[in-house]
C-alpha cells in the first residue's frame, strides 16, 4: 500500500530548526515530484516547497526562501525539508505531498510546527 509517513514536526522557539522528513513506500518515488505544503488555521493550504523526480531542481514559496531547503533521496524514498530561522508565522501543519506526471497523487498525514517563546 502506499504510504507517506513524516516526522521531525514539533515545538520550537523563533530563530530555531527543524528537519522534516517523509518516508514513502508502495509506488516509484523516483517518477514522482515531491513537495511540502502547509496548513495554518482559518488559512487557505499553500505549496512551501517543491522538488522535482531525478534533476532536483526546486521551488519556494517567497517567504521561505534563503530559510527552507528541500531535498530528496531516490535511493531511500525520502524527502526532507530542512526549516532555519524559524518564525511564529511558519506555524501550521506541514504535509508532505507526491504527484506523478499524469496527476496520480498522494498525501501525508501531516505533522505540526509550532514556532513560539
Amino acid at each position: 500500500q502506499v504510504q507517506l509517513v513524516e516526522s521531525g514536526g514539533g515545538l520550537v522557539q523563533p530563530g530555531g530548526s527543524l528537519r522534516l522528513s517523509c518516508a514513502a513506500s508502495g509506488f516509484i518515488f523516483s517518477s514522482y515530484v515531491m513537495s511540502w505544503y502547509r496548513q495554518a488555521p482559518g488559512k487557505q493550504r499553500e505549496l512551501v516547497a517543491a522538488i522535482t523526480p531525478t534533476s532536483g531542481d526546486t521551488n519556494y514559496e517567497d517567504s521561505v526562501k534563503g530559510r527552507f531547503t528541500i531535498s530528496r533521496d531516490n535511493a531511500k524514498n525520502t524527502v526532507a525539508l530542512q526549516m532555519n530561522n524559524l518564525k511564529p508565522e511558519d506555524t501550521a501543519v506541514y504535509y508532505c505531498k507526491a504527484m506523478s506526471a499524469r496527476l496520480v497523487t498522494y498525501w501525508g498525514q501531516g505533522t505540526q510546527v509550532t514556532v513560539s517563546s
